[in-house]
C-alpha cells in the first residue's frame, strides 16, 4: 500500500471527483492509490497548461496595445504556438514511448512553465513569438503523454470517466487564468509581463511527479521488446499502414473541433470587452471576468466530464458527433447576442458542447491504437491537428479586422459542423480492452 503523502491532500479536487466521478462500490474498490495519482498527475498537467496557455487570451488586447500589433498579428502569435503543439506533441509522442509516460510529462511541463516566463521578459514581437512558440511545444507534450498515462492505467470500464476527468481540468486551467489576469491587472495594478511571470510556478509540479507518481505498467511491460521494430513499423503504419484510415478520421475530427474551439475561445475575451463600434460587446473587464468564469464553470467542466456519460450510453462516435453538431447550432445563436443575460445563458451550451467532445478524443484514440505506439498516435492525431487548426486565430482576427468578429464567429460554426461529419467516419471502441 502505498503511504499518501502532503501533495496528495493539496490535489483534494481531483480525489474528490475521481470518488464522485469514478462511483459505485465495485469501482471504488478498482481504484488504487498509484492510479488516483496518475489521474492527478495528467489533470493538473492539462490543467496547468492551459492556464499558461490561456493568460495570453486574457492580456492579448495589453499586449497588442503595447506592442504595436493588429489583431491578425496578435492572432499569429497564438497561431505559433499551436503549430509548435503539433510537432511537440509528436515529438514528446516519440519520447514518451521511448523513456516512459511519467518522465515526458515532467518535461513537457517544465517546458511551458519556463517559457511563461520567458514571455513575461520579452521586450520585442519576436522574442514573445519566440517563447510561445517553445511553450507550444510544451503544451503539446504534456496532453498526449498525460492521456496516454491514465489511459494505461485506469480499468476499462472507468477509462471514459477518468479521461473526462483529465479534460474536464482545462476548464479549471481557463478559469483560473481569466481570474488571474483580472486580479493581477485590476487589483494589483500589474502589467501583461508580470502576469505571465505567475505562469512558472506548473514547474513545482514536476518534483511531486518524479517522487510519488507512478510509471505505466502496461509500458514498462511492453518497453524493450523490439524497440527498433516497433519505431520504424509503428509509426508507417499509422500515416500509410494499417491504422492510417483511424488516423486521418480522428485528425479530422479534432482539426475541424480545434478550429472551431481555438478561433471562438482566443477571441471570446476581446468580442466581449471591444466597444460596440469595433464589433465587440463593451463590458468592462470585471464583467468580462465573471461571464467568463460562469461560462467555464458552469458550461466548459460540466461538458467534459459529462461526455463520459453519453460515451458509455450512446457510444464514443455518436456522443462525438452529438457534441459538435450542438456546437454548430449554438455558435451562431451566440454571435448574434448584445446582452450580459442571454450572452452568459447561450454560453454556457456553447461551451459545454464546444469543448466537452475533447473528452473524446482522447478517449477513442487511446482504443484504437496499441501501445507501442499510443502516445505517438495521440501526439499525432491530437496535437497535428493543434498544428493545423494552428489558422484558427489568425483567420479569425483577419476576418474580423474586416467583417467584425459576430461574422467571424459563424466559421467557427461551421467548423464545428466539420466535426461531427468526421466523426462518423470512426469507428466505435466502446468496451475495447486496451492491447
Amino acid at each position: 500500500m502505498i503511504a499518501p503523502r502532503p501533495f496528495d491532500f493539496c490535489a483534494a479536487p481531483f480525489y474528490l471527483s475521481s470518488v464522485a466521478l469514478l462511483t459505485t462500490a465495485p469501482a471504488a474498490e478498482e481504484i488504487t492509490l498509484g492510479q488516483r495519482r496518475t489521474l492527478i498527475a495528467a489533470s493538473l498537467g492539462w490543467m496547468l497548461d492551459a492556464f499558461d496557455v490561456m493568460l495570453y487570451a486574457v492580456v492579448l488586447a495589453s499586449v497588442a496595445r503595447e506592442l504595436g500589433m493588429t489583431k491578425a498579428a496578435a492572432g499569429l502569435l497564438n497561431t505559433l504556438t499551436l503549430i509548435a503543439s503539433g510537432l511537440g506533441g509528436l515529438g514528446f509522442g516519440f519520447i514518451a514511448d521511448r523513456i516512459g509516460r511519467t518522465r515526458a510529462l515532467m518535461l513537457a511541463i517544465l517546458t511551458y512553465s519556463l517559457c511563461s516566463l520567458g514571455s513575461g521578459l520579452s521586450t520585442s514581437v519576436l522574442m514573445l513569438a519566440v517563447f510561445r512558440f517553445i511553450m507550444g511545444l510544451g503544451m503539446g507534450g504534456e496532453w498526449n503523454t498525460g492521456a496516454t498515462l491514465v489511459a494505461e492505467t485506469w480499468p476499462t470500464r472507468l477509462r471514459a470517466r477518468a479521461l473526462a476527468i483529465v479534460q474536464s481540468s482545462w476548464a479549471i486551467g481557463y478559469a483560473l487564468a481569466v481570474v488571474t489576469g483580472w486580479a493581477c491587472t485590476q487589483l494589483l495594478h500589474w502589467d501583461w509581463r508580470r502576469v505571465f511571470f505567475v505562469g512558472v510556478l506548473p514547474a513545482l509540479v514536476t518534483f511531486w511527479i518524479l517522487r510519488d507518481v507512478p510509471e505505466s505498467e502496461l509500458w514498462q511491460a511492453q518497453h524493450g521488446a523490439a524497440k527498433n521494430e516497433s519505431d520504424a513499423v509503428g509509426f508507417n503504419d499509422l500515416v500509410f499502414g494499417a491504422h492510417a484510415r483511424n488516423t486521418i478520421a480522428l485528425l479530422l475530427m479534432i482539426l475541424f473541433g480545434m478550429f472551431g474551439w481555438w478561433g471562438l475561445f482566443t477571441w471570446l475575451p476581446t468580442f466581449l470587452t471591444a466597444s460596440v463600434a469595433q464589433g465587440g460587446r463593451g463590458f468592462n473587464p470585471s464583467t468580462m471576468t465573471w461571464m467568463l468564469v460562469t461560462v467555464n464553470l458552469a458550461g466548459m467542466f460540466p461538458g467534459y466530464v459529462s461526455f463520459a456519460w453519453f460515451a458509455d450510453h450512446l457510444g464514443r462516435r455518436r456522443a462525438v458527433m452529438l457534441f459538435t453538431f450542438l456546437a454548430a447550432v449554438f455558435v451562431p445563436l451566440y454571435s448574434l447576442a448584445h446582452d450580459v443575460t442571454t450572452l452568459t445563458l447561450l454560453g454556457m451550451p456553447v461551451a459545454f458542447f464546444g469543448t466537452g467532445f475533447f473528452s473524446g478524443s482522447g478517449l477513442i484514440g487511446s482504443e484504437i491504437f496499441p501501445t507501442r505506439v499510443r502516445a505517438r498516435a495521440l501526439g499525432l492525431t491530437y496535437n497535428g491537428a493543434r498544428m493545423l487548426s494552428a489558422a484558427a486565430p489568425y483567420t479569425i482576427g483577419y476576418v474580423a479586422d474586416h467583417r467584425g468578429l459576430s461574422w467571424a464567429f459563424l466559421l467557427c460554426a461551421l467548423s464545428f459542423m466539420l466535426a461531427a461529419c468526421a466523426a462518423a467516419l470512426l469507428p466505435e471502441t466502446k468496451g475495447k480492452a486496451l492491447a
